[in-house]
């Protein structure tokens, strides 16, 4: 029986949930949050690109070393 009523319940409410007046008023309400969210974690972002960008530098930095390295190394092999 308490089954019965929860499905009833769970269906009424997808179906209230599903109409587009309802979908237009929760995007409204929930609007000025996701807006508030989105200025307290922009600097978190940029400090986050600007880690990455740091890092692949400095990952293509010992790239380049161990190239010129082993070009060294090489060149030393031949004389």
């Amino acid at each position: 029986m308490s089954n019965n009523i929860k499905e009833f319940l769970l269906k009424e409410c997808i179906q209230i949930l599903d109409r587009k007046d309802v979908k237009d008023e929760f995007k409204k309400i929930m609007k000025p949050v996701i807006d508030m969210l989105m200025q307290e974690i922009y600097p978190y972002i940029f400090i986050s690109i600007l880690l990455v960008l740091i890092s692949f530098l400095l990952i293509l930095g010992i790239f380049i070393l161990l190239l010129r390295s082993k070009l060294i190394i090489n060149a030393l092999k031949k004389i």
